[in-house]
C-alpha cells in the first residue's frame, strides 16, 4: 500500500514514521493529479484552510482518500460529487480509534436527561498553542454526540497532543468521561487503520465518517 501524504506538519510526520511507503507531497515536492495517482490512498492532515484548495484535485485524483483536516464546513456539492462519483473517502475530526469508543460512551450518556432533568453538561478541550480552532472540532463532536446543549470551553497552552472531558453535573452525582492523547502517534495510526480497510476495499464508497468504519468493524 503506497501512501500519498498532504501535509506532513506534526501528525502527518508520524505517518511517514510508521508507514515506509509513503510520499510526501509538500512546497517542494508539488501535488499533482498524475503524482497523487501514482499511490494508492491519499491521506491529509492539511489545515483545513489549505485543504479546502486541494479538494477538486482530490476528487479528480479518484483514489481513496483519509482526511483528518479540519476547521471547515464541508459544502453540499462535494459531499455529492464525491458520492456521485462512487469515490471513497473517510473523514475525522480526530482518528483516535480510542475516541471512537468515546462516542458511544457519550452516546449512551445522552440518555441521561430523561433521568436527571436537572443536569448541565460541560465540555473542555486542551490543545498546543498552534491549533487553529478554538473550540476543536472533536469538542463540538462530542456536543453533537451528546445530542444536547454543553457549555464548551477551549485551552491552548504549550504541546499538548489533545485532552477533552465532557462533564455531566447533577444536584446529587456527577459523570466525567475523558479522552487524552498521550502522542500523536494514535492518530496516524488511526489514518492508517482506515487507510487499509479502503485498501482491502472494505469502506463503502461515497464519504464516510470515521467512526461509522470503527463501529462496523466493532459490530456496534
Amino acid at each position: 500500500m503506497k501512501i500519498a501524504l498532504i501535509g506532513a506538519g506534526k501528525t502527518g510526520a508520524k505517518v511517514s514514521e510508521l508507514h515506509r511507503d509513503t510520499t510526501i507531497f509538500n512546497s517542494a515536492n508539488q501535488a499533482t493529479i498524475e503524482g497523487l495517482k501514482t499511490c494508492d490512498i491519499i491521506i491529509s492532515f492539511l489545515p483545513g484552510d489549505i485543504f479546502v484548495d486541494y479538494i477538486p484535485m482530490l476528487i479528480e485524483a479518484k483514489i481513496p482518500v483519509i482526511t483528518g483536516s479540519t476547521g471547515f464546513e464541508w459544502k453540499d456539492e462535494w459531499i455529492k460529487e464525491i458520492n456521485d462519483k462512487k469515490l471513497v473517502w473517510v473523514r475525522a475530526h480526530n482518528f483516535s480509534l480510542g475516541m471512537n469508543i468515546v462516542k458511544n460512551m457519550i452516546e449512551t450518556l445522552s440518555k441521561a436527561r430523561d433521568l436527571y432533568p436537572d443536569a448541565q453538561f460541560s465540555i473542555h478541550d486542551i490543545h498546543h498553542t498552534m491549533k487553529v480552532d478554538s473550540p476543536s472540532g472533536t469538542a463540538l463532536s462530542w456536543e453533537k454526540w451528546l445530542g444536547t446543549n454543553a457549555e464548551i470551553t477551549a485551552e491552548r497552552t504549550g504541546d499538548v497532543v489533545g485532552y477533552h472531558h465532557l462533564l455531566m453535573e447533577s444536584p446529587v452525582e456527577k459523570i466525567k468521561i475523558t479522552h487524552e492523547a498521550i502522542d500523536r502517534a494514535i492518530f496516524a495510526k488511526g489514518a492508517l487503520w482506515a487507510a487499509e480497510k479502503a485498501f482491502k476495499n472494505m469502506v463503502p464508497s461515497g464519504l464516510n465518517d470515521f467512526s461509522t468504519i470503527v463501529n462496523n468493524h466493532l459490530k456496534i
